[in-house]
């Protein structure tokens, strides 16, 4: 894409999203780009990702911190991994696992074995040191992005909940009533009780918890920041981004909020500045949505890269208890799982560090029922009502080292990019201590922390290092 190209095509976008905004901050933001792209090399292979074996890790759980994960890089190598993907690593109270974002621009100092008050450059050129490695091993490293929503923390709505008059006050979502958004769904149904939240004599609006406000897209300088948050990781040497809860980005009243005109819209134009300035950048949608809805998060090759095949992974389990392969047939079949354009491709995992998800956007009641009955084994497992299932892989699987192999041997058969959940390729089981820890900290009962543990010092049973090596045999072809 040349710079004129950009141009037309982000002046366009943004024309759509803003009828009545000017061109002032979007030309600002072109200079900006232009100058960025100076900095910054892009490899040949813009198609990477489609054979990339992914490996999602929180840092600190993994290995301490980014000296520990730089340790464990030969490991990876060997096991077969050609991409990292770093789940949370932004400044954050840590309320939400890191989802929660306080700051974009600051890895949180722990990762980093430093002290709080270590400068910003310091925190970033370590992170660098630690991208800079991974690429020399030929591994890629990408990391979550929250787009959604920050922390109530962060310092736009710190600003924000000062007052009307505060320039931040429209970063964000307010009403002097509940009635907006009736027919937006509560997604952490069990654990909020509305998607408005009492702020003085406003309410703010959320998707998620009460302490994540969404951010207003409405505003467009929330869209130029959020596209310089982009930028500046560029500069640092990331090769993609997990763009969290993309279909929720713009609210309408009157809809379900959900996959609306304008958040493709926002979409086309993160991918556009993308584009320009590092081509082979990775954009990953996390949608859980049915696929003819995910589908549309690749545009015409326009929007982004890959998206997770949510649907698919709950019918793998049922196939195996059912031992049966229709429920996967049927699921991947063209009238379910529409083609995708030539440059897109679908992320396969089994598990990840949300729950064995059972939301009815995607599965049925009947197969909701049927996976929950053989796959919850105990009641603490059970996430929003029933709409999910806590538990590491090999607790679903009963810690049975055939099973676990064979789960694997299932996805990395299906077409896509295979995801593996760290320590799950060693059957790692879920951590009690870990999840009351976490439940007395944030003050939720969430249940995903059941599946969150550190690796740290831990001994593997012998039965389960068969999987490690069956791995590495089975990525090595």
């Amino acid at each position: 894409m040349t710079y004129s190209e950009l141009k037309s095509r982000i002046i366009d976008i943004w024309q759509a999203i803003y009828p009545d905004a000017g061109n002032v901050l979007i030309e600002g933001l072109i200079k900006d780009i232009k100058e960025i792209k100076q900095n910054i090399l892009a490899s040949s292979n813009k198609e990477w990702y489609k054979d990339a074996v992914v490996y999602s890790l929180y840092v600190d759980l993994f290995n301490k911190d980014f000296k520990g994960l730089t340790e464990k890089l030969d490991y990876l190598q060997k096991l077969g991994i050609n991409c990292i993907w770093l789940l949370p690593i932004l400044e954050s109270p840590m309320r939400d696992a890191g989802f929660d974002i306080s700051d974009y621009r600051v890895i949180r100092a722990d990762l980093l074995g430093l002290s709080e008050n270590v400068s910003k450059n310091k925190k970033i050129q370590l992170c660098k040191n630690f991208i800079d490695e991974a690429h020399r091993k030929n591994i890629r490293v990408i990391f979550d992005i929250a787009i959604n929503h920050t922390s109530d923390q962060h310092s736009w709505f710190i600003q924000a909940r000062s007052g009307k008059s505060n320039p931040y006050r429209d970063y964000y979502i307010w009403s002097d009533t509940t009635e907006k958004y009736r027919k937006a769904r509560i997604i952490f149904e069990g654990l909020c009780k509305s998607n408005w939240q009492k702020e003085g004599y406003e309410y703010y609006f959320h998707r998620f918890f009460e302490f994540q406000p969404d951010l207003n897209y409405r505003n467009p300088k929330v869209l130029i920041e959020m596209t310089n948050n982009f930028l500046f990781w560029l500069n640092q040497g990331v090769d993609g981004f997990r763009a969290d809860a993309i279909p929720y980005l713009w609210k309408d009243d009157g809809t379900d909020c959900e996959n609306l005109p304008q958040t493709h819209l926002i979409v086309k134009f993160f991918r556009s500045v993308l584009d320009y300035v590092k081509p082979d950048t990775l954009l990953l949608a996390e949608a859980c949505q049915p696929p003819h809805e995910v589908v549309k998060y690749f545009g015409d090759g326009d929007e982004c890269h890959a998206g997770y095949h949510f649907p698919l992974m709950p019918q793998i389990y049922k196939a195996i208890e059912m031992q049966n392969a229709s429920p996967i047939r049927n699921i991947l079949s063209p009238h379910i799982t529409p083609p995708l354009p030539e440059s897109a491709q679908w992320f396969t995992f089994l598990r990840c560090h949300d729950e064995l998800s059972l939301e009815l956007v995607y599965v049925s009641e009947e197969d909701r029922k049927y996976i929950h009955e053989h796959y919850c084994h105990r009641p603490e497992w059970d996430f929003r009502l029933g709409q999910g299932i806590s538990a590491r892989l090999s607790e679903l699987m009963k810690r049975n080292p055939e099973k676990i192999a064979l789960a694997f041997s299932i996805m990395l058969s299906l077409p896509g990019t295979p995801v593996l959940y760290y320590g799950d390729e060693f059957g790692k089981v879920n951590d009690k201590t870990y999840y009351q820890e976490q439940k007395m900290i944030t003050g939720k009962n969430d249940t995903r922390y059941w599946s969150e543990v550190e690796l740290t010092g831990k001994n593997l049973n012998r039965s389960f290092y068969r999987i490690i090596l069956w791995l590495q045999k089975f990525l090595a072809k």
